[in-house]
């Protein structure tokens, strides 16, 4: 911002933004200047104090001297409060400030200027007229919405039999996936976590009412994302130890503030749901590359599952808060006839690292820079299951098994409605 104060407000309008830099840059100043006049008045000060304790031991009369160091003390004590204040004032604004989108991030205010990348796969009805997700598996017996809504009320799904059991099956088969073919380590971490690890990842402060928290001030994860990335917060990494790469396969709570009225059927947008998460700390320089590697193992869950799919590059108005760029994944649905993103990867550069102080050292063993942080979905477990269903529907009702998938079914090759 100091550096080029019309860059910085011409990236904030590209996210539909007001100029920031001039009001900001002028606190600062302020801020500044006070500490300044405060390092002069420090060096005036000792040098009174010096001369009070030198007159002293002559006998001198030192009085002055003593009333001027009183005075400047006063003075001093106001600057360090203007200067507080105003790193305060600067710290509050600057932590609402989204990241500065990379250059070809396309411009646009909302999804509709989103740019479609490529396709694979065909989007095709399984059977004359396909049903969605709720009505065919309420129709199984094995999704249950009235008895999760007796349990915890709305945005809640309960699941039963082979439907319970393809869920476990796809989060396993996703992590199996990552850890032994695309070289993520396996974590599990907390789903509660404190308020400098929210902050860290860019949920807090701006984020809160979309989250849940607890009575003791912990926050319920809305995402892997964040207790995966902070493992990097306040650490200095080496840089040979680059890029780190972690999964987590978690319950992940979401409040759903601004959702009032969308996807109330169905499993589509819930509290509670479960999620692989990919998450990288990469090198500056490589981290354009790691991105693009990211969405690829993504993509590699979703076409052997034999799912039709496409990748969008988010435009201007659609990127999140900490991302610099993000490609979304985005699964066709036979039975709602739509698009639904299933797993969003972002390359955030160095937001998140500057906010929670992640460095790493270079080979000369000199130099600290901060790492890029990057993260996933590979991907969203429930969404995976909705796609399932609705892509593997069959005549009568029931759902074929994915070939991948079997291995985790024992061997099931058809979900059918139980007899009892």
């Amino acid at each position: 911002m100091r550096a080029d104060p019309a860059a910085f407000d011409a990236a904030l309008a590209r996210r539909g933004m007001a100029a920031q830099a001039e009001a900001l840059l002028a606190i600062d100043t302020a801020r500044r200047d006070a500490l300044t006049a405060l390092q002069g008045m420090q060096s005036r000060r000792n040098a009174l104090s010096k001369a009070v304790g030198e007159g002293r031991r002559r006998g001198d009369d030192t009085a002055p001297q003593e009333a001027e160091a009183t005075a400047l003390r006063a003075e001093m004590e106001a600057l360090e409060r203007r200067a507080a204040e105003g790193e305060a004032a600067i710290d509050e604004a600057l932590a609402v400030l989204p990241n500065i989108l990379d250059p070809d991030v396309p411009e646009g205010a909302d999804e509709t200027a989103n740019v479609v990348l490529h396709v694979h796969g065909e989007p095709a009805d399984p059977v004359a007229s396909p049903r969605e997700h709720f009505e065919l598996g309420e129709a199984l017996g094995l999704m249950d919405f009235a008895g999760a809504a007796k349990l915890a009320g709305a945005r809640f799904t309960v699941l039963r039999g082979a439907l319970a059991r393809m869920e476990r099956a796809l989060g396993q088969y996703m992590l199996d996936t990552h850890t032994t073919e695309h070289g993520y380590t396996e974590v599990l971490p907390p789903s509660l976590v404190n308020d400098a690890t929210m902050y860290g990842t860019g949920q807090l402060p701006k984020f809160a009412d979309d989250l849940f928290r607890t009575t003791d001030g912990r926050w319920l994860i809305p995402t892997a994302e964040v207790p995966l990335t902070n493992l990097a917060a306040g650490e200095i990494l080496a840089e040979t130890a680059l890029p780190l790469r972690m999964t987590a396969l978690t319950d992940c709570f979401r409040s759903e503030a601004g959702a009032a009225g969308r996807d109330t059927r169905g499993m589509l947008r819930q509290h509670q749901f479960r999620k692989v998460e990919l998450v990288s700390i990469a090198h500056p320089e490589a981290s354009a590359d790691e991105h693009e590697r990211m969405t690829l193992c993504a993509e590699t869950v979703l076409a052997r599952l034999g799912l039709t799919y496409r990748r969008v590059l988010l435009c201007a108005g659609d990127t999140g808060f900490s991302a610099a760029k993000t490609y979304d994944l985005e699964v066709w649905l036979p039975g709602q006839r739509a698009w639904r993103e299933i797993s969003s990867c972002s390359n955030c550069r160095a937001f998140q690292a500057r906010r929670m102080n992640a460095r790493f050292r270079a080979r000369d063993g000199k130099t600290l820079a901060h790492v890029h942080t990057l993260n996933g979905s590979g991907v969203a477990v429930g969404r995976a299951l909705i796609a399932v269903m609705e892509t593997y529907q069959q005549d009568g009702g029931a759902i074929a098994v994915p070939d991948v998938l079997r291995p985790y079914m024992g061997g099931l090759a058809r979900i059918e409605r139980p007899e009892n």
